[in-house]
């Protein structure tokens, strides 16, 4: 949850059910120090690095009666049930408390959208590493929802996720791609299997999974824990690996 103050140091993965037919319900992790040390050779990282990013969220209005089934596949999170509150001041307040800037948008068909802003570094400070990592990813824009039933038909300005460069320029979809692409280049899979236990670090391994489709009598199935939070505390000026002349680039 990069668009936060706060992570987990670490997750873990229980797999209960699994998928057998071929690579169907693996999911992936990524080398976040190779994805990171690959794009910094490039000028989107450089970007990164200069601008920062600035993290939007659009929560719809849950007090807003849905009139049929299509329209509720376009919601994916309302404010009420975000903040815990039906009380647009206290669920201001709680946002603000988490350092996101909020502003309300009066919607005539949807009611009152609740829309926050986060600005922060694309890297964070690793102790155990002693240097500076890229900590984030598309996960967190709208192109998130390509493939979602519902969402994936909403205009990308409209979606729940969006990001920006921290000086608030969009990326451009080369630039979304170039990203994608780093992480996939140092991805490595997890072919579940009934019993199987994955722990990870979670600053130095990014994760995720291709969308999946179960055939009848199929079933997958992932329990989730979630190690110790801590507060982010974003990059520090004299950790960038990249300004070592002992650095090598991958590329």
């Amino acid at each position: 949850m990069t668009y936060k103050s706060h992570s987990v140091e670490t997750l873990g993965f229980l797999c209960k059910h699994a998928v057998n037919r071929g690579e169907v319900g693996w999911s992936f992790v990524s080398d976040s120090v190779q994805a990171h040390d690959y794009i910094m050779q490039t000028p989107l990282g450089k970007k990164l690095r200069e601008k920062g990013l600035c993290f939007v969220r659009r929560m719809t209005d849950a007090s807003v009666e849905v009139e049929n089934e299509a329209e509720k596949g376009k919601i994916y999170n309302s404010w009420q049930q975000s903040w815990m509150s039906d009380d647009p001041a206290e669920a201001q307040k709680a946002a603000e408390a988490q350092g996101l800037t909020v502003e309300w948008e009066e919607d005539p068909k949807n009611g009152r959208i609740m829309k926050t802003k986060y600005y922060k570094s694309a890297f964070e400070y690793v102790p155990s590493l002693d240097r500076n990592l890229m900590v984030t990813s598309i996960a967190d824009d709208g192109e998130w929802f390509d493939n979602w039933p519902g969402i994936m038909d909403v205009p990308q300005e409209e979606r729940p996720l969006e990001m920006f460069f921290g000086d608030d320029e969009p990326f451009t979809l080369e630039e979304k791609q170039l990203w994608t692409d780093a992480y996939d280049k140092f991805g490595v899979p997890l072919p579940w299997k009934e019993g199987d236990v994955a722990v990870f670090d979670n600053m130095l391994f990014a994760h995720g999974r291709p969308g999946i489709n179960l055939l009848p009598g199929e079933k997958r199935e992932l329990g989730v824990v979630l190690g110790k939070f801590y507060e982010l505390q974003e990059h520090r000026d004299d950790k960038w690996a990249e300004d070592n002349q002992m650095w090598a680039s991958p590329i």
